[in-house]
């Protein structure tokens, strides 16, 4: 007999503001704790030092993650400089100083090329897969490991202060994939010295800010209720990039037991007009009937296929 799951069926996506200190996997755990919640995930991991927004799917919302992780980001980080760690942030040990600290007229000229597409190569200490082993774990047991660059996407750079000579920040609006941490080290060496990052702190994720976040205390402070009822954005949220698809009762009936839905009438192929050329990635459409979200769908010529039915 299958193991009945503990916690009760909570739906929709809370905005946490992640604590220092805490890995992404933690924060989850404590809020999954906090709202009884039978089923979370979450939709980009965060380094232990960093804070900020980590959003948290609760029971059907874990099938739209998927679009939150692949949504666009923005961090707010302090570079210290002089100094490269070996997890390129204050956790490492010291590997390597320098003396040369940057002028604020340098690091602008520095800026330019770190916009756009670029290449980039993971820190040592990434959850990136080796031959099936963490990167991480291999550079704990003091091993070198040999990660590929990677392209990814910067959409803006700027330099935001300089509070003293050791210290700069920046504020990175960014697409999926992109490691702060990895930004940090490569604009050092770009500037002729070393740095890693001092803090890191994660302000938007898509669709989720920090005016609508909450820390872990203030949710411990709030009934379960209560905090379902007032914090819980609706899982449609995640899907806001991609356009809706209304459907009648029976067409939702067939979306719901993983039938397609043939759309041939002459109304019907006016709702498909509106569709075509605006769908996302493989046609993908958020299919509802009400309002009431149905299935995340594929839209193939005049047929509406379900991708990931939403059982509420």
């Amino acid at each position: 007999m299958a193991r009945k799951r503990k916690g009760q069926p909570v739906h929709g996506w809370l905005v946490l503001d992640k604590p220092d200190g805490l890995t992404s996997t933690q924060a989850l755990s404590r809020v999954r704790r906090l709202l009884n919640a039978e089923k979370a995930g979450h939709g980009g991991t965060l380094d232990p030092i960093a804070t900020g927004i980590l959003p948290i799917a609760l029971g059907e919302a874990t099938k739209t993650v998927s679009y939150v992780m692949d949504g666009e980001k923005t961090y707010l980080f302090t570079l210290r400089w002089g100094e490269r760690r070996t997890t390129d942030d204050r956790e490492g040990e010291v590997i390597e100083r320098s003396d040369h600290r940057p002028t604020a007229a340098e690091i602008e000229a520095a800026l330019p090329a770190f916009h756009g597409f670029i290449d980039q190569v993971p820190p040592q200490f990434s959850a990136i897969k080796v031959d099936g082993e963490r990167a991480y774990a291999i550079a704990r047991e003091g091993d070198a490991v040999d990660l590929q660059p990677r392209t990814v996407r910067i959409d803006r750079i700027a330099l935001t202060g300089m509070p003293d000579a050791d210290h700069a920040t920046f504020e990175v609006d960014c697409g999926k994939g992109t490691y702060i941490r990895s930004l940090a080290r490569d604009l050092a060496e770009t500037l002729g010295t070393v740095g890693h990052v001092q803090t890191l702190r994660r302000t938007r994720v898509g669709r989720f800010t920090l005016d609508r976040a909450i820390s872990l205390d203030d949710l411990a402070a709030l009934e379960q209720g209560a905090a379902a009822e007032n914090l819980l954005l609706p899982i449609e949220t995640a899907l806001d990039d991609i356009p809706a698809l209304a459907l009648t009762e029976a067409e939702a009936h067939r979306l719901r037991h993983g039938q397609s839905v043939a759309l041939l009438t002459r109304q019907d192929r006016e709702r498909l007009k509106g569709l075509h050329g605006t769908a996302g990635e493989g046609g993908a459409v958020f299919a509802h009937v009400g309002g009431t979200p149905v299935a995340l769908a594929r839209v193939e010529g005049a047929e509406v296929r379900p991708v990931r039915v939403l059982n509420l």
